[in-house]
């Protein structure tokens, strides 16, 4: 019987022999990967060359200089002081300073209703847990745009004025806004004033700023309550049943036992809520309030700079995405449990 290369041991043949490069299996798949990102890069390159060529040709070659000049519009409602002799930098910056008030003050209530919800759907109360499940499958299943055009048109605009408002301690709800009582000048507090038959306060919220964040909050609100429902859902119900041996009350018990455990669930689906709530306030347009996508569409439509408006619109919501999904994967790993 013959032998061969193949059937003498590795001893023998060399273990120190070279294997050759288009062998190796830590050569070739770095290889791929190469070839692969070389082929992505030359076709991006391709694809921005010819629009760079088809922009040029038609004139619209890409220029910021419009940015410094006169706006020409007013802002309706904003913290950061605007006018029309202000640049379009600046009345865009406002319009980012009101999303954001939006997407802060949102999710802020979202979370605390939505968390309220999904506590909820555990309560020993009959009545409250299916009026619960009642409001999630609701709310989740009407289009967000219907929601927002409801609030602002059906209950925000029908209103009373004057003395008919509605009344609060500390709040007056009416047609032209939210008043909120506050520290006014001299650090005096002081509650909403009817004054000459108009409302005055420290703070003021508008009724499109209302109806947006109303419908915001009640819409994510019942996504997050799902979220929440279902990380209590994974918490082992021996952990209920240990807790209730201690003595602990449903609330004491949720809050100091399960809520804890149900963290790890929780977060990363939080993460997808948050994002979709930034990325859904640019419906405020609906219902009229000057966020960023509506100033930048006002800009759009008086400056013609389609292209440049856009890449503002998509850097900014994709910045802002991330900084949510960064700031939400590291809550992710801070609550999940270290193993030695």
């Amino acid at each position: 019987m013959g032998v061969t290369r193949s059937s003498l041991p590795r001893s023998v043949l060399g273990a120190g022999a070279p294997v050759p490069w288009w062998r190796n299996r830590r050569v070739i798949p770095w290889l791929v990967q190469g070839a692969v990102g070389l082929t992505v890069l030359v076709l991006v390159a391709f694809l921005l060359s010819n629009l760079i060529r088809n922009l040029t040709a038609a004139g619209l070659l890409l220029s910021w200089g419009w940015l410094s000049q006169p706006a020409g519009f007013d802002i309706a409602e904003t913290i950061l002081p605007f006018q029309a002799s202000d640049p379009y930098w600046r009345g865009l910056l406002a319009g980012l300073v009101n999303t954001l008030r939006v997407v802060v003050t949102g999710l802020l209530g979202a979370t605390l209703l939505g968390t309220l919800l999904g506590m909820a759907s555990f309560s020993g109360n009959v009545l409250l847990r299916n009026l619960t499940r009642v409001y999630v499958e609701v709310v989740r299943n009407i289009p967000l745009l219907l929601q927002l055009v409801f609030w602002y048109f059906v209950v925000f605009l029908s209103l009373p004025n004057g003395t008919a408002a509605i009344q609060l301690p500390g709040v007056v709800l009416a047609k032209s806004g939210l008043y909120i009582a506050g520290f006014a000048e001299g650090l005096r507090w002081m509650g909403p004033q009817l004054v000459n038959g108009v409302w005055q306060a420290p703070l003021r919220w508008s009724v499109e700023f209302g109806a947006l964040l109303t419908g915001l909050i009640a819409y994510s609100s019942a996504f997050i309550a799902e979220v929440v429902r279902g990380g209590i859902a994974a918490v082992p119900k021996g952990q209920w049943e240990a807790a209730s041996s201690l003595g602990l009350s449903w609330i004491q018990t949720l809050r100091q036992v399960v809520l804890p455990q149900a963290l790890r669930v929780i977060v990363p689906g939080l993460n997808t809520q948050y994002i979709s709530l930034a990325k859904n306030s640019s419906l405020a347009v609906a219902v009229g309030f000057s966020d960023l996508y509506s100033v930048a569409e006002t800009t759009l439509n008086q400056t013609g700079r389609a292209v440049e408006v856009v890449l503002v619109l998509l850097g900014t919501y994709l910045a802002l995405d991330l900084f949510i999904s960064l700031l939400m994967n590291g809550l992710n790993r801070l609550v999940q449990i270290r193993e030695r």
